[in-house]
């Protein structure tokens, strides 16, 4: 297993969420390190990732038999068994993994991945209930928070806005957000600067603090 390259993944625990990043990551042309404790599991994923085996993610001597210490990047996908969880982690950050990413299924249960040292944390059912949440009560196309003091929305330039340049409408200040790129339409995504006229129909991407970009995404088109 021994391989210097940094385009490789150890992926810990196959359920749902385990599975589909390693289809995704190995359409990146990523190596995966696909490991689970559940023989049928790995008998079922052998010929769709580079390497599989069966062991216990918790256990730090089968973990280094596996070689994963050398590897630089590490996602923990176990997500009912909370306590394999924790103690998978746990074994990534003794072994100094640089990038150890971890799947939660509750806020506490993020919060313990945390304290113990993954430097990623992401609930996913969670974070689409929450971006379909959105789409489906207002104008918000697609909404995706990065942590409760900032978020980014997909949204329909609303009327203050257009016929104005961003310096104009002054969005900042007004609306205590940022306008990061504009798509009119038939067009491609750019960077909004202070020159970028708005027109009407323009697709915004708009950051800043969740009730803010809210706010400024059911202003009336």
């Amino acid at each position: 297993m021994a391989n210097s390259s940094q385009n490789r993944v150890a992926v810990l625990g196959l359920g749902r969420f385990g599975l589909s990043l390693c289809d995704e990551l190995m359409k990146l042309g990523v190596e995966v390190l696909a490991v689970d404790s559940d023989p049928k599991i790995i008998q079922s994923v052998t010929n769709d990732v580079t390497h599989a085996a069966v062991a216990d993610t918790t256990d730090p001597e089968a973990m280094s038999q596996l070689g994963i210490p050398d590897f630089e990047k590490a996602v923990v996908g176990i997500g009912t068994n909370i306590e394999a969880s924790i103690l998978t982690a746990s074994v990534l950050v003794d072994f100094g993994i640089p990038k150890i990413l971890a799947k939660a299924v509750s806020a506490q249960h993020a919060r313990i991945l945390e304290r113990v040292g993954a430097h990623y944390v992401v609930r996913p059912e969670h974070d689409m209930g929450a971006r379909v949440a959105h789409r489906i009560t207002g104008r918000i196309l697609d909404y995706i928070e990065f942590d409760p003091e900032y978020a980014m929305v997909k949204t329909i330039a609303p009327a203050a806005a257009v016929g104005n340049t961003l310096g104009e409408s002054a969005s900042r200040s007004n609306f205590s957000i940022t306008v990061v790129a504009v798509k009119h339409r038939g067009g491609e995504y750019i960077y909004a600067t202070e020159s970028t006229m708005i027109e009407k129909g323009d697709v915004l991407i708009v950051g800043g603090k969740p009730q803010d970009v809210e706010r400024f995404a059911q202003l009336p088109s």
